[in-house]
Parts: C-alpha cells; structure tokens; sequence
C-alpha cells in the first residue's frame, strides 16, 4: 500500500470471511466497517427525578463512549464507520435536532447532568470537525473533488445540519466553525445550490407566521386564497400554547439565521438574491408591534411566563436587527472599506437604495437605527466617496429622524453628554416614553452565558485594549476607564454589548455597584531598557533616544559626489580664514598712551596714592632689559604674507647670508660626505675587526674577473667550494634539519 495515495484510490488486502481467501478490496468498502450500534440522544430531564436522571445518564455515556471509540479509529477505518454506518448518522442528527440550545433557558442544577452534556457537546462536535476535513496529514487525505462527492451524496451535510451547527457550536468555536463550513462549501459547490433553494422556504415560514397571527405581509407569495379557509385568528385569541409555539419558533428561526450569517458571511450573496432584507424589514413591521402588544395585553396565569416571552420576542428582535445588518455590512459597507473610492460607487448606491426602499418602515427603521446608527453608515460613505450626493443622505437622516416621532419614541443622542440614559430612573423615564413595558426586563442570561464555548476569550492587552476603551468613551464620555474596563471584561471584550447593555441598564448587578466614573489604575512604568542604556554617543546631535529633534541638514542620504584633486589644491579658503586671527596677534603696543585729562580732569590732586604705580620712569637700557620688557617682535607666517613681502624679505636674507660669509669667511656645512670615502673607512674597520679576531676572510679569487673576461681554473675552484660547503653556515641547511625533524616523527608526514 503506497502511503502517498489518497484514501479513495487505496486497494487493501483482507481475508474473505466466507472462504478465508485474501481479495484485493478498496480502502473505502463497506465490509470494512465495524458492527457498532450508536444510541439514539434523548435530552436531559427538567425534573430532577433519581429514575430520569439515571436513565439520561446511562444513555449518554453510552453515546459518549462509542463517540470517543469513533475518534480513535485510525483515518480510514474512521472514514469506512462514518460512510456506512447508518445508525451513527442518526445518533448524530438526534443530538443536534434535541440538544438544548444556549436561548432555551433550560438550566440544570444536577452536575453529572451539566458534565455529561458538555463531553457530548465536545465528542459531537470533535466528530463534525473530522468529517469536514479531507486533509487530516501528509499520509491520510481524500482527493478534494472525492470528499465533496462523498460528504453531499452520502448526506454527511446538508444545510439543515450546517444551521445546527452553527446555532449549537457557533459561540466559543468560531475560528474552528468558520474553517469547517469554509472547506465544506469550497469543496462541494453543490452546497450554494442547496442554500439558495433554501431561502424560498425560509420566507415560507415568515408568511406561515404571519398567516398564523392573521396578518397581511405585503411580500407574501402570490397564491390563491382557499375559499374554505379558515377564519383569521388574532393572537389575543388563540390559544396559550399555539402562541408560544409561533414565538419559540420565532426566536429559534431568527437566531440560527443569525448564527449561520456570523460564521458564513459570504451566504449573505446568496439571501439578497431573493430581496431577503427588505421581506425581512417588513416581516419586522408587520409582526413585532403584533405581537408586542398581545404579550402586554394578554392576561398569563404562570407567574414570570409573560417575562419569559418578552425576553424571547426582544431576543428575536435583536438577531432579525443583527442579520439585517450582517447582510449590509458584507454587501455594502465592507466592499467600501476594501475597495476604496474607485469602486465603491456601485455599493453606495446599493446602500442608499436600499434605505430609500425602507423608509415607510418607521418601526423597523427607529429599531435599526438605535442599535446601529445610520447616520454612522452614511458618514463612512460620505469618506469613502466625498462626492455623494448630500440631498439624498440627508433625506435619508430625516426620514430616520421623523419615524422616531412617528413612533413617539426620543431619540437617545449619543455624541454629547446632555442626553445620557445612563442611569436607571433615566432609563425607565426614555422606556416610558416609548412605550415600553414597566417591568424592567433585563438582557436574557442565555446572550452572556457562554455554554458550549470550546476554549475561554483571550486577555486583550496594549493597544487593542486602548482602542476598545476608546470606542466606548466617544459614545459615553462620561464613564470611567476603570469602569469600562470592567464592562469590557464582563462581556468579553465585545464593545457592541457593552454601549448597549449601559444604555438599556442591562448591566449585572455587580456592575451596578460600581462607581460608573471609576477611573483607572495606574501601573507603575517599569524603567524601560531605553532609558537604562549608557553610550558614548548620548545627548549628541543624532541621539534620537534624548532629543525631540535632529538637524536634518547635517544628515546626507546616499554617497556624496566627491570633488576632485585640482578643486582642493587650488582652493585657498582656510588661509583667508586663518588670515584674520594672526592679524589679531600683529598688534602689539609697549605703551598705552591714557589721556590724564579724561581720568583725573585738569586739576592736580593731592590726596591720589601712587605707590603702587606701575609706570617706568627713565628709558629701558639694554643692559636692564629683561624678558617681560623687552619683547620680541612679532612676525607673521610666511603662508599668510602676500607675494611682495615674501620677496622682500627672501632679498633681505640673501643680502644678509652675502655679508656674514664676506665677513666671518667660513666654509658651508656638508651635510653629506663622499661615499666613497665612507666605503675605504668601513672596509679598513673590517679588515681591523677580522684580524683582531683571527677570522680568515673569503678567498678574493670567489669573486673572479668581471663578467665576460673569463675566470681563472683558481676562481672556479673556490666557487664549487663555496657552493658545496654553503649549507653548513647561516640558514642553507634548513631543508636537511626539516628532514631529520620529521623522521623523528616531530611532524606529521601526511596533510
């Protein structure tokens, strides 16, 4: 078996079980597969009775168990018990359809109950993550074209299940999650085409509620009306459990939609085809007041259900909100961001289009615009293309503007800090006014909870943490760092629940305690390596580390053209300069004359002491000068004398040299003898040293006649001498001793 082969081109060689003889048979066959029977999944009792417990416990570790052998099977025995195994697809698919989801609320207070749903939350999704991958490592991986055959004709997936997926495992695993659903698109396009016939029936189910609720939605479909139809019921009139049914069916509709969008944005192409944000703002229209209004008016007889309901319908509300904003944002807004102003036109008037066709929907559109303000959108476009049309953006504002009024609802202004709604008695006064209910209804547990998340959120520190704390400051000016920073932690790190949640004081209680104007800690700065740092080159003109500024012009970028030899000879510039500080020292004066009638006037006074006068009477005779008096004259440079003084004074030397030799008639100084007669002197000290010593001297006839004359039988004689005896003096026999060296084996004979 070549290990470099994909798992669908393997061939294996396995005993037939009949006749014992081995048979070639593909790595994909369905006699390969194990004889397992996977349980079917019941969800967890909401009673707390030892029976129902024990029945629910005994059956999950079943399922646990046999999940956690699937797991371990190596990649193609895995591959072989997922593809043939009918009852490990419906095991699968029982426990996305009853797994409780995180909006349920159904909370059990039994541990062994909580710790076995989150081992088969983890098998479960651990298993789905595996058969999305068709490239486990560099030995086991399945042709891609194969895997998207296997996978969509084997119902592996299906957009049902990829819905589930995302509702159940979205929050806590969204890397992964995103990952999973990427590959399985990439890799079976078919899936698009499943989606978008998908779409058709999610509008089905907006009518069908509608119908429910005996409501006209204007983008129903065009189908005749049966003649013995029912009469229309209103929801103040049916029953109690029907109307649970349509708001529990809501809520789950909405927000797996919403979960799916999160983690597959790129599906949003697909919804807009069938114009699935503007059916969605006017199932919105229709419905929400509808039912809004039933839950205030209706009379329950359970103590806390009314609450549990609105909790579901604000719930659904804000996910129909947050999808219709996915929707814009990836078709609209974010091709601005990335494209730029050369090709964000066509997007801006889809934008603007699409808000022009909302604008009768004063529900809607004051619902939108609280959560995500318009007018944000509109001044990220207006950035993007400077050159939008004002008229239509500020028709757009107003409009936004008068459906608040319509609504008789106040708009919170979040730029200044006159309107704040940041307290509760502010908050309940604003909830009032729009109508709300008096109970306050706080943010349902299931939005905060993070049941199901695969690994905790990541700290965020440094700049990002300063950017998230200043993204909630432009809105909220007035909260303390210290306090945001705690917001930020509690909701983890999400900047969209936290101006929300302090706006409509859903905030936890142990966030009300706390002083909202809280400043921040301050951390001692440790000193910085930087500032530790000595060098010799510190505080001079390019130390970046202590000075603000650097003399840029003292800086040359790049190799500066160097001048030539001829230019720097003839240039005389530095003798000019020096010129003037040795005209300085040119001026001497022996004596100052002072005027006495400036410092002592005309008159004669009698009462001045000048004993200690330093003025000299008489004449300074040479005999009594001394080197304090007597100076000598100063005398500029010969470099710095112009021409003529030069040759004055080079005609003032010879003249004086003529007169001293005329006079004195000395010889002149040789400073260098003959050399021959250095020669004759050093060859008689030779000759002196050599017969003080009694050294014989080389025989004269080695040295021969000049060359061309002939040589005497003498002089070749003393020559072959001298040639043969040489190496026994000086440094000739240097090749011998090496020898003799390395045959004592002092030197290694091989290199």
């Amino acid at each position: 078996m070549a290990s470099t082969l994909p798992l669908d081109q393997m061939y294996l060689s396995q005993p037939d079980k009949k006749t014992g003889k081995a048979q070639q048979l593909p790595a994909l066959h369905p006699s390969r597969k194990e004889d397992c029977y996977f349980v079917l999944y019941k969800p967890p009792p909401q009673d707390d009775m030892p029976a129902l417990v024990e029945e629910f416990l005994e059956r999950a570790n079943f399922i646990a168990s046999d999940l956690d052998w699937l797991l371990s099977l190596p990649h193609d025995k895995f591959w072989c018990q997922v593809i043939f195994d009918e009852t490990l697809q419906k095991s699968l698919d029982s426990f996305l359809r009853y797994t409780p989801r995180q909006y349920d609320g159904l909370e059990n207070s039994n541990l062994a109950i909580a710790d076995m749903q989150k081992r088969l939350h983890r098998s479960v999704f651990m298993i789905f993550l595996r058969m999305s991958t068709h490239k486990e490592s560099k030995e086991h991986f399945i042709t891609p074209n194969v895997f998207g055959e296997i996978i969509y004709d084997g119902f592996l997936f299906d957009i049902p299940k990829i819905f589930d997926l995302c509702i159940i495992f979205g929050k806590g695993n969204t890397t992964l999650l995103k990952k999973m659903i990427g590959n399985i698109f990439n890799q079976q396009p078919n899936y698009f085409n499943d989606l978008d016939e998908t779409v058709p029936t999610i509008l089905q189910v907006y009518n069908s509620i509608c119908v429910k609720c005996g409501l006209m939605w204007e983008n129903h479909f065009n189908c005749p009306q049966k003649i013995d139809g029912q009469t229309k019921i209103s929801p103040m009139d049916m029953p109690l459990q029907e109307f649970k049914d349509i708001l529990l069916y809501l809520c789950d509709t909405c927000t797996t939609l919403f979960a799916f969008l999160d983690i597959f944005p790129e599906a949003s192409r697909i919804f807009q085809k069938h114009d699935y944000i503007q059916r969605l703002a006017s199932f919105y229209e229709a419905i929400i007041p509808e039912l809004e209004n039933t839950i205030k008016q209706r009379q329950f007889e359970e103590i806390g259900l009314q609450s549990d309901l609105w909790r579901r319908l604000s719930h659904s509300r804000k996910k129909i909100i947050e999808t219709f904003h996915h929707i814009i944002s990836f078709k609209c807004l974010q091709p601005i961001l990335e494209n730029g102003s050369e090709h964000s036109l066509t997007f801006i008037e889809d934008f603007l289009q699409i808000f022009t066709a909302l604008l009768h929907q004063k529900r809607f559109l004051t619902d939108y615009d609280e959560q995500f303000p318009v007018a944000d959108d509109i001044s990220l476009l207006q950035q993007a293309f400077p050159a939008l049309d004002e008229t239509r953006t500020s028709y757009i504002i107003k409009a936004v503007d008068s459906a608040w009024e319509a609504c008789s609802r106040i708009k919170p202004t979040f730029s200044t800090g006159n309107s704040q709604i940041s307290s509760k008695s502010a908050a309940s006064q604003v909830s009032a006014i729009n109508g709300e209910m008096d109970q306050d209804l706080r943010q349902p547990e299931y939005e905060t909870d993070d049941y199901g998340a695969g690994a905790a959120a990541a700290k965020v520190t440094g700049i990002e943490l300063e950017s998230l704390i200043s993204q909630v400051r432009d809105i909220l000016p007035h909260l303390g760092e210290g306090f945001i920073l705690e917001c930020l932690e509690e909701y983890n790190y999400d900047t969209e629940k936290v101006i929300n949640n302090i706006l409509e004081d859903k905030i936890p209680p142990s966030l009300q305690k706390t002083d909202q104007s809280l400043p921040r800690k301050v951390k001692q700065d440790e000193e910085s390596v930087l500032s530790m740092r000595r060098n010799v080159f510190d505080y001079d003109d390019f130390d970046v580390y202590n000075r603000n500024a650097v003399d840029l012009s003292k800086i040359w970028k790049g190799k500066k053209k160097g001048e030539d030899a001829k230019t720097l000879l003839d240039d005389k510039t530095h003798i000019t300069q020096q010129k003037e500080r040795y005209n300085a020292y040119r001026i001497v004066v022996e004596n100052v004359p002072v005027d006495d009638a400036q410092f002592y006037g005309d008159d004669y006074d009698d009462d001045y002491d000048d004993t200690y006068d330093v003025n000299q009477i008489g004449a300074n005779d040479v005999d009594s000068d001394d080197e304090l008096i007597s100076r000598r004259p100063f005398t500029i440079p010969r470099v710095l004398r112009q021409k003529e003084e030069v040759e004055d004074e080079e005609e003032a030397e010879e003249e004086v040299s003529k007169g001293t030799h005329k006079e004195d008639g000395l010889k002149r100084d040789l400073f260098v003898q003959d050399p021959a007669l250095l020669r004759e002197r050093a060859e008689a000290r030779r000759a002196t040293f050599c017969a003080r010593k009694g050294i014989k001297r080389d025989n004269a006839a080695v040295t021969g006649m000049a060359k061309g004359q002939g040589q005497s039988k003498e002089t070749l004689t003393e020559r072959r001498k001298k040639e043969t005896n040489k190496s026994f003096r000086a440094n000739h026999n240097r090749r011998s001793l090496a020898d003799r060296k390395r045959n004592k084996g002092m030197i290694p004979t091989s290199f």
